[in-house]
């Protein structure tokens, strides 16, 4: 059997630049090469895109960047291309691609921004459509569309940070003590992996979060603050999804589940199984194959959670591309599950070739 190419894309515009590329590491060196010969496209903090043919363990800390194996390449909308355009010494060549795996977590990859380029130019590829990954981004649409459809969240109130002037903050102060309460968490509504939130234990303190999730983002999310367990839930599939049979469980050892905690210390604690009644884990699950289907996920997604009081579920958000490195639950999940790290890889590029998944006809 001809072994399929798989353009694996890492780094981007993102503050998640660092752990795309130990995430991008791990698919690359754990995809089946039996199966796959790996293009990797690497999207420097400034946006510009190289086509990278030198060493793997350069990828992780960024020194690929420096590496003369590389030469600028972009991917081509154009269907008729089919994959990469690279720009070689002796002229622009086209590297034919079989399907693209975009390891790039938060803004400008996981938000639908590169998933309408990967739509434009027919190629399949792993992971949501443009629009499941826009909702699923916007952390106040995600509330407001689990609203709708009964699914429990913590509460929220949302607005935008222009609106957060004098008289603006004001209102909005009257309304985080009316609807809420304090604590508080303020977050970025688009921006992922606990970038740019606070916990915000008092009134006082709310500008100075404000402003810090400001810098992340346009719109901000207030919303309160759930004592109880942080649990993660994997789902794979598109349109049959299914729930890894185990749940697991964060503790943090910060304050709260922060994105040093999330990739770099390594200190919080993942408890696997989550320390829950088997009843209460087979409901998380089949929340969150509900809500990965009514969101319109394809591929695979994690679904964050809050237990309160060890029964009260409450949906926090879906991750669209998930955390592969070393220390991320996405694929830890699916080992206890009895899955590999290198056939989930492999499941998810078969699923990416499902017709049903996506509308990449071409």
């Amino acid at each position: 059997m001809q072994k399929k190419k798989i353009a694996v894309l890492f780094g981007g515009c993102s503050s998640e630049h660092e752990v795309s590329r130990v995430s991008a590491y791990s698919v690359i060196r754990n995809l089946p090469k039996e199966k796959y010969d790996i293009v990797r496209i690497g999207i420097t903090r400034d946006g510009r895109w190289y086509l990278y043919n030198g060493p793997d363990d350069k990828i992780p800390g960024g020194e690929w960047e420096r590496s003369e194996e590389k030469m600028p390449a972009f991917l081509c909308p154009d269907r008729s291309v089919g994959g990469i355009v690279a720009n070689a010494p002796d002229g622009f060549r086209t590297v034919p691609v079989d399907c693209v795996f975009p390891v790039l977590h938060g803004r400008n990859g996981e938000d639908g921004t590169v998933q309408g380029l990967l739509e434009l130019s027919g190629l399949p590829f792993v992971g949501c459509g443009t629009l499941a990954s826009a909702v699923c981004m916007d952390k106040a649409i995600t509330h407001s569309q689990l609203a709708n459809a009964g699914i429990p969240s913590a509460k929220y109130l949302w607005f935008y940070s222009s609106k957060y002037t004098s008289e603006g903050a004001k209102k909005i102060k009257v309304k985080v003590n009316a609807r809420l309460g304090y604590p508080v968490f303020v977050k970025p509504a688009n921006s992922g992996s606990s970038v740019g939130i606070s916990k915000v234990l008092r009134e006082e303190e709310l500008d100075a979060a404000v402003a810090r999730a400001a810098a992340e983002s346009d719109k901000i999310l207030v919303e309160e603050a759930v004592a109880g367990q942080e649990v993660e839930c994997a789902v794979l599939g598109n349109l049959d999804p299914k729930a890894a049979g185990a749940v697991g469980e964060i503790v943090a050892s910060a304050e709260f589940y922060d994105y040093d905690d999330k990739y770099k210390s390594g200190k919080s604690k993942l408890n696997i199984p989550a320390r829950l009644d088997e009843a209460v884990a087979a409901e998380i699950r089949s929340i969150a194959e509900r809500a990965f289907r009514m969101l319109g996920c394809r591929g695979f997604a994690r679904v964050d959670f809050f237990v309160r009081n060890g029964r009260e579920i409450l949906l926090n958000e879906l991750n669209t591309i998930p955390g592969f490195t070393p220390i991320s639950m996405y694929p830890k999940l699916w080992e206890a599950s009895g899955v590999s790290y290198g056939e989930l890889l492999d499941r998810l590029v078969r699923l990416a070739f499902d017709d049903g998944a996506k509308n990449f006809k071409k």
